[in-house]
Protein backbone atom coordinates (compact mmCIF):
# COMPACT_ATOMS: atom_id res chain seq x y z
CA UNK A 1 0.00 0.00 0.00
CA UNK A 2 1.13 3.58 -0.67
CA UNK A 3 0.77 5.76 2.41
CA UNK A 4 1.34 9.50 2.76
CA UNK A 5 2.30 10.58 6.28
CA UNK A 6 2.39 14.21 7.33
CA UNK A 7 4.66 14.99 10.25
CA UNK A 8 6.98 12.12 9.37
CA UNK A 9 9.94 13.69 11.21
CA UNK A 10 7.83 14.17 14.33
CA UNK A 11 7.69 11.84 17.30
CA UNK A 12 4.57 9.89 16.34
CA UNK A 13 5.01 10.21 12.57
CA UNK A 14 8.51 8.75 12.77
CA UNK A 15 7.40 5.71 14.75
CA UNK A 16 4.39 5.13 12.52
CA UNK A 17 6.41 5.45 9.31
CA UNK A 18 9.04 3.04 10.64
CA UNK A 19 6.34 0.50 11.48
CA UNK A 20 4.65 0.86 8.08
CA UNK A 21 7.97 0.38 6.31
CA UNK A 22 8.67 -2.71 8.39
CA UNK A 23 5.28 -4.03 7.29
CA UNK A 24 6.31 -3.64 3.64
CA UNK A 25 4.42 -0.48 2.67
CA UNK A 26 5.69 2.43 0.59
CA UNK A 27 5.74 5.63 2.64
CA UNK A 28 6.15 9.22 1.50
CA UNK A 29 6.69 11.63 4.37
CA UNK A 30 6.07 15.35 4.59
CA UNK A 31 7.43 17.58 7.34
CA UNK A 32 8.11 21.26 7.86
CA UNK A 33 11.17 20.75 10.10
CA UNK A 34 10.14 23.71 12.26
CA UNK A 35 12.30 24.76 15.20
CA UNK A 36 9.60 24.36 17.87
CA UNK A 37 12.05 21.94 19.48
CA UNK A 38 15.54 20.54 18.84
CA UNK A 39 15.64 20.08 15.07
CA UNK A 40 18.45 17.53 15.40
CA UNK A 41 15.85 15.06 16.65
CA UNK A 42 13.74 15.58 13.53
CA UNK A 43 16.73 15.29 11.22
CA UNK A 44 17.90 12.09 12.85
CA UNK A 45 14.43 10.54 12.64
CA UNK A 46 14.30 11.19 8.89
CA UNK A 47 17.83 9.86 8.47
CA UNK A 48 16.75 6.59 10.06
CA UNK A 49 13.68 6.33 7.84
CA UNK A 50 15.69 7.12 4.71
CA UNK A 51 17.75 3.99 5.25
CA UNK A 52 14.73 2.14 3.86
CA UNK A 53 14.44 2.37 0.07
CA UNK A 54 10.64 2.47 0.32
CA UNK A 55 10.69 5.84 2.12
CA UNK A 56 10.90 9.26 0.50
CA UNK A 57 10.83 12.55 2.37
CA UNK A 58 9.55 15.95 1.28
CA UNK A 59 10.33 19.04 3.33
CA UNK A 60 7.68 21.75 3.33
CA UNK A 61 5.01 23.51 5.34
CA UNK A 62 1.40 22.39 5.31
CA UNK A 63 0.41 25.96 4.50
CA UNK A 64 2.30 25.70 1.18
CA UNK A 65 -0.41 23.98 -0.84
CA UNK A 66 1.73 23.65 -3.97
CA UNK A 67 4.57 21.92 -2.12
CA UNK A 68 2.05 19.65 -0.43
CA UNK A 69 0.41 18.81 -3.76
CA UNK A 70 3.78 17.89 -5.29
CA UNK A 71 4.56 15.59 -2.40
CA UNK A 72 1.16 13.87 -2.54
CA UNK A 73 1.57 13.53 -6.30
CA UNK A 74 4.90 11.78 -5.72
CA UNK A 75 3.11 9.25 -3.51
CA UNK A 76 -0.23 8.73 -5.28
CA UNK A 77 -1.49 7.45 -1.93
CA UNK A 78 -4.09 4.88 -1.11
CA UNK A 79 -4.16 6.28 2.43
CA UNK A 80 -3.23 9.60 4.04
CA UNK A 81 -2.33 9.75 7.72
CA UNK A 82 -2.33 13.37 8.85
CA UNK A 83 -0.21 13.78 11.98
CA UNK A 84 1.54 17.10 11.35
CA UNK A 85 0.39 19.95 13.58
CA UNK A 86 1.59 22.69 15.83
CA UNK A 87 1.59 20.76 19.07
CA UNK A 88 1.78 21.76 22.71
CA UNK A 89 -0.96 22.96 25.03
CA UNK A 90 1.12 25.59 26.78
CA UNK A 91 2.83 26.99 23.69
CA UNK A 92 -0.59 27.88 22.31
CA UNK A 93 -0.73 30.59 24.98
CA UNK A 94 2.49 32.12 23.64
CA UNK A 95 2.13 31.77 19.87
CA UNK A 96 -1.53 31.25 18.93
CA UNK A 97 -0.98 32.24 15.30
CA UNK A 98 1.14 29.13 14.74
CA UNK A 99 -1.86 26.96 15.66
CA UNK A 100 -4.28 28.74 13.37
CA UNK A 101 -1.80 28.51 10.50
CA UNK A 102 -0.72 24.88 10.83
CA UNK A 103 -3.78 23.25 12.37
CA UNK A 104 -6.51 25.05 10.43
CA UNK A 105 -5.03 26.20 7.12
CA UNK A 106 -2.67 23.22 6.99
CA UNK A 107 -5.38 20.69 7.70
CA UNK A 108 -7.61 22.27 5.06
CA UNK A 109 -4.83 21.83 2.48
CA UNK A 110 -4.38 18.17 3.43
CA UNK A 111 -8.13 17.58 3.16
CA UNK A 112 -8.09 19.10 -0.31
CA UNK A 113 -5.39 16.63 -1.31
CA UNK A 114 -7.45 13.76 0.08
CA UNK A 115 -10.39 14.94 -2.03
CA UNK A 116 -8.42 15.55 -5.21
CA UNK A 117 -6.68 12.17 -4.98
CA UNK A 118 -9.78 10.17 -3.96
CA UNK A 119 -7.96 8.40 -1.14
CA UNK A 120 -9.48 5.20 0.19
CA UNK A 121 -9.02 6.19 3.83
CA UNK A 122 -8.10 9.50 5.46
CA UNK A 123 -6.87 9.32 9.04
CA UNK A 124 -6.19 12.39 11.15
CA UNK A 125 -4.73 12.98 14.59
CA UNK A 126 -6.74 14.74 17.24
CA UNK A 127 -6.20 14.94 20.99
CA UNK A 128 -7.73 14.21 24.37
CA UNK A 129 -7.54 17.98 24.92
CA UNK A 130 -10.77 18.37 22.91
CA UNK A 131 -12.68 17.01 25.91
CA UNK A 132 -11.67 20.21 27.71
CA UNK A 133 -14.04 21.07 30.53
CA UNK A 134 -16.04 17.85 30.17
CA UNK A 135 -16.53 16.39 33.66
CA UNK A 136 -17.86 13.00 32.57
CA UNK A 137 -15.30 10.23 33.08
CA UNK A 138 -14.05 8.22 31.33
CA UNK A 139 -14.04 10.32 28.16
CA UNK A 140 -16.16 8.63 25.48
CA UNK A 141 -16.04 9.54 21.82
CA UNK A 142 -19.70 10.54 21.87
CA UNK A 143 -19.29 13.03 24.73
CA UNK A 144 -19.69 16.72 23.95
CA UNK A 145 -16.47 18.57 23.17
CA UNK A 146 -17.87 22.08 23.29
CA UNK A 147 -15.66 23.47 26.06
CA UNK A 148 -12.04 23.53 24.78
CA UNK A 149 -9.72 25.12 27.32
CA UNK A 150 -6.88 26.13 24.98
CA UNK A 151 -6.57 27.32 21.40
CA UNK A 152 -4.66 24.11 20.66
CA UNK A 153 -7.69 22.07 21.69
CA UNK A 154 -10.00 24.38 19.73
CA UNK A 155 -7.98 23.96 16.53
CA UNK A 156 -7.93 20.17 16.88
CA UNK A 157 -11.70 20.12 17.43
CA UNK A 158 -12.03 22.29 14.33
CA UNK A 159 -9.91 19.78 12.41
CA UNK A 160 -12.33 17.01 13.36
CA UNK A 161 -15.27 19.11 12.20
CA UNK A 162 -13.57 20.03 8.92
CA UNK A 163 -12.79 16.40 8.17
CA UNK A 164 -16.40 15.45 8.88
CA UNK A 165 -17.66 17.97 6.34
CA UNK A 166 -15.28 16.57 3.71
CA UNK A 167 -16.33 13.01 4.55
CA UNK A 168 -19.97 14.02 4.07
CA UNK A 169 -19.55 16.12 0.94
CA UNK A 170 -17.04 13.96 -0.90
CA UNK A 171 -17.62 10.55 0.71
CA UNK A 172 -14.03 10.29 1.92
CA UNK A 173 -13.83 7.49 4.53
CA UNK A 174 -12.31 9.25 7.54
CA UNK A 175 -11.07 8.22 10.97
CA UNK A 176 -9.98 10.79 13.55
CA UNK A 177 -8.10 9.45 16.54
CA UNK A 178 -7.72 11.18 19.89
CA UNK A 179 -4.33 10.68 21.52
CA UNK A 180 -3.79 10.59 25.29
CA UNK A 181 -0.37 11.71 26.65
CA UNK A 182 1.85 9.74 24.30
CA UNK A 183 5.41 9.05 25.47
CA UNK A 184 8.43 6.92 24.61
CA UNK A 185 11.83 6.93 22.88
CA UNK A 186 12.41 9.75 20.37
CA UNK A 187 9.76 11.79 22.20
CA UNK A 188 9.38 15.56 22.20
CA UNK A 189 11.57 17.59 24.60
CA UNK A 190 8.59 19.73 25.64
CA UNK A 191 6.75 16.76 27.12
CA UNK A 192 6.79 16.06 30.85
CA UNK A 193 8.72 12.78 30.74
CA UNK A 194 11.53 14.29 28.68
CA UNK A 195 11.72 17.37 30.93
CA UNK A 196 11.70 15.29 34.11
CA UNK A 197 14.39 12.84 32.97
CA UNK A 198 16.67 15.60 31.71
CA UNK A 199 16.33 17.65 34.90
CA UNK A 200 16.76 14.73 37.30
CA UNK A 201 19.81 13.48 35.40
CA UNK A 202 21.36 16.95 35.74
CA UNK A 203 20.39 17.27 39.43
CA UNK A 204 18.03 20.13 38.61
CA UNK A 205 14.58 20.63 40.18
CA UNK A 206 11.41 19.69 38.35
CA UNK A 207 8.18 21.70 38.35
CA UNK A 208 5.26 19.54 39.47
CA UNK A 209 2.02 21.27 38.48
CA UNK A 210 -1.39 20.74 40.02
CA UNK A 211 0.29 19.92 43.34
CA UNK A 212 1.09 16.54 41.80
CA UNK A 213 -2.56 15.49 41.93
CA UNK A 214 -3.16 15.44 38.19
CA UNK A 215 -3.84 12.15 36.43
CA UNK A 216 -3.00 11.19 32.87
CA UNK A 217 -3.94 8.25 30.68
CA UNK A 218 -0.35 7.67 29.51
CA UNK A 219 -0.02 5.85 26.17
CA UNK A 220 3.27 4.25 25.16
CA UNK A 221 4.28 4.99 21.58
CA UNK A 222 4.30 1.35 20.40
CA UNK A 223 0.75 0.91 21.67
CA UNK A 224 -0.35 4.07 19.89
CA UNK A 225 1.20 2.96 16.59
CA UNK A 226 -0.43 -0.45 16.91
CA UNK A 227 -3.78 1.26 17.36
CA UNK A 228 -3.27 3.46 14.30
CA UNK A 229 -2.14 0.57 12.11
CA UNK A 230 -5.16 -1.49 13.07
CA UNK A 231 -7.55 1.42 12.54
CA UNK A 232 -6.16 1.88 9.03
CA UNK A 233 -7.89 -1.39 8.18
CA UNK A 234 -11.18 -0.30 9.80
CA UNK A 235 -12.51 1.88 7.01
CA UNK A 236 -15.72 3.63 8.13
CA UNK A 237 -18.84 2.81 6.13
CA UNK A 238 -21.92 4.96 6.45
CA UNK A 239 -24.80 3.08 8.03
CA UNK A 240 -22.58 0.25 9.33
CA UNK A 241 -21.73 0.93 12.99
CA UNK A 242 -19.62 -1.52 14.96
CA UNK A 243 -21.49 -3.74 17.39
CA UNK A 244 -20.39 -4.84 20.85
CA UNK A 245 -21.50 -5.03 24.45
CA UNK A 246 -21.46 -1.58 25.98
CA UNK A 247 -20.04 -0.06 22.76
CA UNK A 248 -21.45 3.17 21.36
CA UNK A 249 -20.02 3.86 17.92
CA UNK A 250 -19.16 7.43 17.00
CA UNK A 251 -19.90 6.72 13.34
CA UNK A 252 -21.60 9.72 11.78
CA UNK A 253 -25.21 9.30 10.62
CA UNK A 254 -24.45 11.33 7.48
CA UNK A 255 -20.87 10.45 6.54
CA UNK A 256 -18.31 7.60 6.50
CA UNK A 257 -16.60 9.24 9.48
CA UNK A 258 -15.80 8.28 13.07
CA UNK A 259 -13.57 9.37 15.92
CA UNK A 260 -11.74 6.89 18.17
CA UNK A 261 -9.82 7.24 21.43
CA UNK A 262 -6.45 5.48 21.45
CA UNK A 263 -5.59 4.85 25.08
CA UNK A 264 -5.70 2.10 27.66
CA UNK A 265 -8.22 3.67 30.03
CA UNK A 266 -5.81 3.47 32.98
CA UNK A 267 -4.97 6.96 34.27
CA UNK A 268 -1.85 7.31 36.44
CA UNK A 269 -1.33 9.88 39.17
CA UNK A 270 1.46 12.35 38.33
CA UNK A 271 3.37 11.69 41.56
CA UNK A 272 3.26 7.95 40.86
CA UNK A 273 4.61 8.63 37.38
CA UNK A 274 7.48 10.66 38.85
CA UNK A 275 8.24 7.85 41.31
CA UNK A 276 8.54 5.46 38.38
CA UNK A 277 11.00 7.82 36.69
CA UNK A 278 13.04 8.10 39.89
CA UNK A 279 13.20 4.31 40.15
CA UNK A 280 14.36 3.93 36.54
CA UNK A 281 17.01 6.64 36.93
CA UNK A 282 18.13 5.52 40.37
CA UNK A 283 17.90 9.15 41.51
CA UNK A 284 15.51 11.26 43.55
CA UNK A 285 13.89 14.34 42.03
CA UNK A 286 13.97 17.73 43.67
CA UNK A 287 10.36 18.83 43.30
CA UNK A 288 8.91 22.32 43.00
CA UNK A 289 5.23 21.84 43.85
CA UNK A 290 3.25 24.23 41.67
CA UNK A 291 -0.43 25.16 41.15
CA UNK A 292 -2.34 24.17 38.02
CA UNK A 293 -1.23 25.93 34.85
CA UNK A 294 -3.69 27.89 32.75
CA UNK A 295 -5.37 25.59 30.23
CA UNK A 296 -4.48 22.34 32.03
CA UNK A 297 -7.11 19.78 33.01
CA UNK A 298 -7.04 17.80 36.25
CA UNK A 299 -7.33 14.38 34.64
CA UNK A 300 -7.56 12.55 31.32
CA UNK A 301 -9.25 9.16 31.32
CA UNK A 302 -10.25 7.39 28.10
CA UNK A 303 -13.14 5.09 27.39
CA UNK A 304 -11.36 2.42 25.31
CA UNK A 305 -14.29 0.17 24.33
CA UNK A 306 -14.73 1.48 20.78
CA UNK A 307 -11.07 0.93 19.88
CA UNK A 308 -11.26 -2.59 21.28
CA UNK A 309 -14.48 -3.38 19.42
CA UNK A 310 -13.08 -2.12 16.12
CA UNK A 311 -9.59 -3.63 16.32
CA UNK A 312 -9.52 -6.24 19.07
CA UNK A 313 -6.70 -4.24 20.65
CA UNK A 314 -6.32 -2.17 23.81
CA UNK A 315 -3.06 -0.40 24.75
CA UNK A 316 -1.47 -2.36 27.58
CA UNK A 317 2.20 -1.39 27.99
CA UNK A 318 2.62 -0.18 31.56
CA UNK A 319 4.49 2.96 32.60
CA UNK A 320 7.24 0.95 34.27
CA UNK A 321 8.17 -0.69 30.96
CA UNK A 322 7.58 2.46 28.93
CA UNK A 323 9.57 4.82 31.14
CA UNK A 324 12.45 2.33 31.32
CA UNK A 325 12.57 2.20 27.51
CA UNK A 326 12.63 6.00 27.32
CA UNK A 327 15.44 6.25 29.89
CA UNK A 328 17.50 3.68 27.99
CA UNK A 329 17.04 5.66 24.76
CA UNK A 330 17.80 8.98 26.44
CA UNK A 331 21.04 7.75 27.95
CA UNK A 332 22.25 5.82 24.90
CA UNK A 333 21.05 7.88 21.92
CA UNK A 334 19.80 11.35 22.80
CA UNK A 335 22.81 12.46 24.82
CA UNK A 336 25.06 11.63 21.85
CA UNK A 337 23.11 13.64 19.26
Amino acid sequence: MRIFVTGSAGFIGFHLARRLLADGHTVVGFDGMTNYYDIRLKQKRHQILEQNENFRAHIGMLEDKDALARAVGDCKPDTIVHLAAQAGVRYSLENPQAYVSANLVGTFNVLEQARENSVKHFLSASTSSVYGGNTLMPFAETHLTDAPMTLYAATKKAGEAMSHSYAHLWKIPTTCFRFFTVYGPWGRPDMALFKFVKAIENDEPIDVYGEGEMGRDFTYIDDLVEGIVRLMECVPQEGKPVQGEGVVDSLSPVAPWRVVNIAGGQPINLMSFIETIEKCLGKTAHKNIMPMQKGDVRETFAQEKLLSALTGFTPNIGVEEGVAAFVDWYRSDYVTL
